[in-house]
């Protein structure tokens, strides 16, 4: 398969290159070429700024009776993207940079004008001390103080660094850990104390709830022995007026029942005959017991059978209560009380059993 793109060309045997005319061009043609803006810029006619970068269809044509050590030196003709006004520069191999010529100025240069100050200064210094001798003798003077200037920075610079140099690194960075290792130490024991305390102020909170707790539980039983005793203070508390009341109540029912019990049976014996007699009623008939019989002794011991009686005896068992301990009044009252009832069911018998009979 033979080649796509052939680069040896047919010459035939016949071939006379010395016969192929030369073509007479001018010297100063231009060629279009595609280039990019060397450097920035700013366009005099519209003020556009153009980058450096920027990309051109640019003229480039050769500069005519200027040469740099035999090189050539070339124009190049671009327009501004704005206002299409012309802008040229041209090579300069001298400083290996572009020099700007018309339509534009050139921005941030201040090294290249630096350099340009430097190279005026130096300039202007040979041209003073090429016919002034005494000038000479102070450019010197001069350069010889500022070289000491400089000999005696150079050795500050160099104790700096020999002092940096005799500085013990190990050292450094052993105390500095050792400085670390203790105040990790001091962040422990200082959270520890904390712990610590904290620990300490929930025991004492504990302590003082059980203590107020117990406390709490203490009151509340304190509370209930007092009202258990007063209530049994209020049961057991008993007023002579109440005794006394007791004592009229409980005769009095004894005299009705007894006066009951003596008209039924005197009824009886008109109608039948004397209970306890001869003959047969007489043995089968057993006569009961009177309720006397069951008469209560006077708690107090004394009866109540006139004013005087009862003012006397409401005295002494106000002296007797004053006197005898809560026990005492306490059984006076539950005999009072059992005997009252006793006697009750004693005459509600006596009618039941002479109804029945």
């Amino acid at each position: 398969m033979s080649e796509r793109k052939v680069l040896n060309k047919y010459y035939p045997p016949d071939f006379d290159p010395s016969k192929i005319p030369k073509l007479k061009l001018p010297k100063d043609r231009q060629y279009v070429v595609r280039l990019m803006a060397p450097f920035n810029m700013r366009c005099k006619t519209c003020g556009e700024y153009i980058y450096k970068g920027k990309k051109f269809n640019a003229r480039k044509e050769t500069v005519m009776n200027e040469l740099y050590m035999g090189l050539p030196i070339f124009r190049f003709y671009i327009k501004c993207t704005r206002c299409l006004a012309e802008i040229t520069f041209k090579t300069d191999p001298e400083n290996t940079d572009y020099a700007m010529e018309h339509g534009a100025t050139r921005n941030f240069q201040a090294e290249k004008l630096l350099e340009e100050e430097e190279k005026r200064i130096v300039q202007d210094r040979e041209e003073e001390e090429l016919n002034n001798p005494m000038k000479v003798l102070e450019n010197r003077t001069k350069d010889s103080k500022m070289e000491m200037e400089v000999l005696e920075n150079l050795q500050e610079l160099k104790e700096l660094n020999q002092r940096q140099a005799q500085v013990d690194f190990e050292g450094m960075i052993d105390k500095y850990r050792d400085l670390e290792r203790r105040e990790k130490e001091r962040e422990k024991e200082e959270d520890e104390r904390e712990t610590k305390e904290m620990l300490d102020r929930a025991l004492v909170k504990r302590l003082r709830d059980s203590d107020s707790d117990s406390d709490s539980e203490k009151e509340d039983e304190g509370e209930e022995e007092e009202s258990s005793s007063s209530q049994s203070k209020k049961s057991i508390t008993v007023k002579p007026t109440d005794v006394l009341a007791t004592d009229i109540l409980t005769e009095a029912q004894k005299s009705s029942a007894g006066g009951v019990k003596r008209a039924k049976v005197e009824s009886w014996e008109r109608s039948v005959g004397t209970l306890g007699g001869g003959g047969a009623l007489g043995s089968l008939v057993v006569r009961k017991k009177p309720v006397a019989a069951f008469k209560k002794p006077n708690p107090v011991g004394m009866a109540a059978s006139s004013p005087s009686q009862t003012d006397s005896k409401a005295s002494a068992t106000v002296s007797n209560i004053a006197f005898k301990p809560v026990t005492t009044i306490k059984s006076s009252v539950t005999t009072q009380n059992v005997s009252s009832s006793l006697s009750l069911l004693g005459a509600y018998s006596d009618s039941d059993s002479n109804d029945s009979d």
